[in-house]
């Protein structure tokens, strides 16, 4: 016999009711959340500059269609080009999570929360010259801090006890999801509209994380941040419009997220939505490297100098171990052949071979004039041949507590003649408890990434405003972003 299943349309998932009261609700007073958010906002724009000068990046950006102008349309920093804020978000979030160089978020999932930002700026754009040409006032740079905060708010918060690798889904869904809310909300989207979007953000088919992995790894998880933040764009703009949503897309029996991409399981939280996630963000200031292995690198950087000390190289390895934490072991421990740059960015071995080896880390360093060279090629290859990993419970258990968030790596290099090299490093320059020590070190990351692109009075300029807070708070979008523009 048939049972037959209410159609009584229920009332919204929390997560998604919650969500949406953040955004729309929430004041932030943090002004430790406020400096990080401007500390992020340059560094992610730096980080977009310095990818526009890799091709296999800047062949994807641009309108869809050749040619086309859009009247009052977003503008994508470092390039010439006006595009519809769905597009301009994608172009956007693409540049800046290319080289992955931006900030990162690490818990029982990881990612990178200012991959929010191509949606984020391509709306807040948008909508600053559509106002302009209207005869209103545009947007100020403090509502793109603002959604930056929450966006992070989100996507981290959802990540502290939510691993969504362990289902095969990629972290970028939560990029969706976090654009969406804050978008919607640039866009004066109501409650019951901003639930709507979110809802169809959650009933999307989610990102596999193939693409990041052996043997499939590739480009796409250069871009994939930027598809996700534009697909966010995309559905608030549909939910402005009346499109209509689905109130129990995450707890639904058998159809919803849960059952069929959640194991089940309901979404676990630690804390209620603030602005933790900003405060404690951590960035990428010394090395374009994955950040699991961050603090590998800055150990190896050590190994080299003290190999130097001795007058040694690399040559004079045995082998080295690697100490680390669960995660890392799961997404960066690989060996075997390495097909292309998005291959050896996610090589934790190939990351710290190139360190002991030249003394720099780049992210010209993974690519196949370096790796493929006759010279250097079998000697990185040699390096990570004698390259092993293990797991130090220790270090995976302060990964995850909420009051250390560390990210430690220790490295012990065994020579020829069986002496010993041993560095270790617990928190990376860019985490919250080095912050003063890093501040300084992201400004001139910021200052190398404006001189490729720009003279030195624009330089100048940009830095003038961006490094004062109540001149940038209050100066127009589409002002500051005309900045970057060419």
């Amino acid at each position: 016999m048939s049972s037959h299943i209410s159609n009584n349309r229920p009332s919204p998932d929390l997560v998604l009711t919650d969500i949406a009261d953040y955004v729309l609700n929430y004041e932030i007073k943090s002004e430790l959340a406020w400096s990080t958010a401007r500390a992020c906002l340059i560094d992610t724009l730096g980080c977009g500059l310095e990818a526009l000068e890799y091709p296999a990046c800047t062949k994807l950006l641009g309108p869809i269609v050749e040619g086309t102008y859009v009247p009052n349309g977003a503008h994508v920093p470092g390039t010439g080009w006006q595009l519809d804020p769905v597009q301009a978000a994608f172009n956007i979030g693409a540049i800046i999570r290319w080289l992955d160089f931006n900030d990162t978020w690490l818990a029982a999932e990881w990612g990178h929360p200012s991959d929010n930002l191509g949606g984020i700026l391509a709306v807040a754009d948008w909508l600053s010259r559509t106002a302009i040409a209207n005869g209103q006032s545009p947007l100020q740079m403090w509502q793109v801090l603002n959604a930056m905060i929450k966006a992070h708010e989100i996507q981290g918060c959802i990540a502290l006890e939510n691993s969504f690798n362990k289902v095969g889904l990629d972290h970028v869904l939560l990029v969706k999801v976090a654009t969406t809310a804050v978008v919607g909300q640039l866009l004066g989207l109501t409650r019951e509209q901003l639930i709507n979007a979110l809802s169809l953000a959650w009933v999307d088919g989610q990102s596999l994380r193939t693409y990041r992995h052996a043997p499939n790894t590739g480009s796409r998880k250069s871009w994939a941040a930027g598809d996700a933040t534009s697909r966010g764009v995309r559905l608030a703009l549909m939910a402005q419009k009346g499109e209509m949503g689905y109130p129990t897309a995450l707890t639904a029996k058998t159809w919803g997220f849960y059952d069929v991409s959640f194991k089940g399981k309901p979404f676990q939280f630690q804390r209620p939505y603030g602005s933790y996630v900003m405060e404690n963000v951590l960035f990428k200031i010394s090395f374009p490297a994955e950040f699991h292995s961050q603090t590998a690198v800055e150990a190896a950087m050590t190994v080299h100098r003290k190999l130097a000390e001795r007058g040694l190289n690399a040559s004079a390895i045995k082998s080295i171990t690697i100490s680390t934490h669960e995660a890392c072991i799961r997404i960066i421990d690989k060996s075997g052949p390495l097909n292309n740059p998005a291959d050896r960015d996610h090589c934790i071995q190939y990351m710290v071979a190139i360190p002991i080896i030249f003394g720099r880390l780049t992210a010209s360093d993974y690519e196949d004039t370096i790796a493929d060279d006759p010279t250097w090629g079998p000697r990185i290859d040699a390096v990570r041949e004698r390259t092993i990993c293990v797991e130090n419970p220790a270090y995976t258990a302060d990964y995850h507590d909420p009051e250390k968030r560390s990210i430690a790596n220790s490295l012990r290099v065994e020579l020829n003649d069986g002496s010993v090299i041993e560095e270790t490093v617990e928190y990376p320059i860019g985490h919250r408890l080095r912050r003063t020590e890093g501040l300084p070190l992201l400004v001139d990351k910021f200052r190398r990434n404006l001189a490729r692109h720009y003279d030195e009075a624009r330089q100048q300029q940009i830095l003038d405003i961006s490094l004062e807070a109540h001149r940038l708070d209050t100066m127009p979008v589409n002002e500051y972003v005309d900045l970057y523009c060419k």
